[in-house]
């Protein structure tokens, strides 16, 4: 089992975050990414809103990255870290630009780059973007074919609805073979076919830990499997939050449980299929706190779980 970085204040999301963490500055996500490295944590994950309609502030509040660009810092600050996303909106922007960022950050991070696509749920966003919502998922399938496309062919080309190209040169390559690790972010069925088809990696929200074994066999069972799923993601916070960014609550995923109850949880999650996981952020009052709670996982849960 790996654990990836709990990065504060790089959202204010009600059910999840406290208020210490809206102190934090961008310098000092700088000071922890590298901290998080040195202590051996496998990657941050960057979660992506492009804007918040006002109705939603209160669940979702307002601060949020784009994704990329953030990924791109953190890789630069950092020499070993990987770096993700959790979740970028793969429908947002044009997948020719989607593909040159991240092939980009993988070429000059030396290869450190994964990437969650979702496919969104805000429909006050997409609007805002002027992004057709309900064409979400046709765009998403149609957006990680070209993305590949680009990514792995000399001579690229591609004839979609939403995207086409063809007599067109695409450098550089991601360092990664075949490409830089996909996976997707979802529970409903076309995500999990998605995932089948084209992701090494999948990152549950709504789905409860103990139904992710049938959700994988679900995913491997499709006909058209391509057999590269290898990665599960399943953080302690992600229980503690709803559809829509509703709070939720569970006792089993609270800030303060002892190192017994961590470690027990993270082998319940390993069992389950889980690869990867991060521990709740604890209930303190300042980064300093945060700076050793973080090495205390370090020396003593992950040597546990390793």
């Amino acid at each position: 089992m790996k654990l990836g970085f709990a990065m504060p204040h790089l959202l204010r999301l009600k059910a999840t975050c406290q208020p210490w963490e809206a102190a934090v500055t961008g310098a000092d996500q700088t000071r922890l990414a590298k901290w998080a490295e040195k202590l051996g944590y496998a990657m941050i994950s960057v979660p992506e809103h492009h804007i918040i309609p006002r109705a939603h502030l209160e669940l979702s509040g307002p601060h949020y990255f784009s994704a990329y660009p953030t990924m791109a810092y953190l890789a630069g600050a950092t020499e070993r870290i990987r770096v993700n996303s959790c979740i970028a909106i793969l429908p947002a922007q044009h997948p020719i630009v989607t593909a040159k960022a991240l092939s980009s950050i993988d070429w000059l991070s030396g290869g450190r780059v994964t990437v969650t696509f979702g496919v969104g749920w805000l429909k006050e966003e997409f609007d805002l973007l002027g992004v057709p919502f309900h064409e979400r998922g046709a765009m998403s399938e149609e957006y990680i074919q070209a993305i590949i496309e680009l990514w792995t062919k000399e001579e690229p080309q591609f004839e979609g609805r939403y995207v086409s190209f063809r007599d067109v040169a695409f450098e550089p390559k991601p360092v990664q073979s075949p490409h830089v690790p996909v996976w997707f972010g979802g529970d409903a069925d076309p995500v999990l076919k998605r995932v089948g088809r084209y992701a090494s990696g999948w990152w549950p929200f709504l789905t409860e830990p103990e139904d992710i074994p049938a959700r994988l066999e679900f995913i491997r069972s499709q006909p058209d499997y391509a057999g590269r799923l290898t990665e599960v993601f399943y953080g302690f916070a992600t229980s503690r939050v709803g559809e829509g960014h509703a709070v939720r609550d569970d006792p089993r995923a609270r800030p303060g449980m002892t190192k017994q109850e961590i470690i027990d949880r993270l082998g319940w999650f390993s069992e389950l299929g889980v690869t990867i996981s991060s521990v709740p952020i604890p209930q303190i009052q300042h980064i300093q706190e945060y700076f050793d709670y973080t090495q205390w996982v370090a020396e003593e849960i992950m040597p546990a779980i390793a």
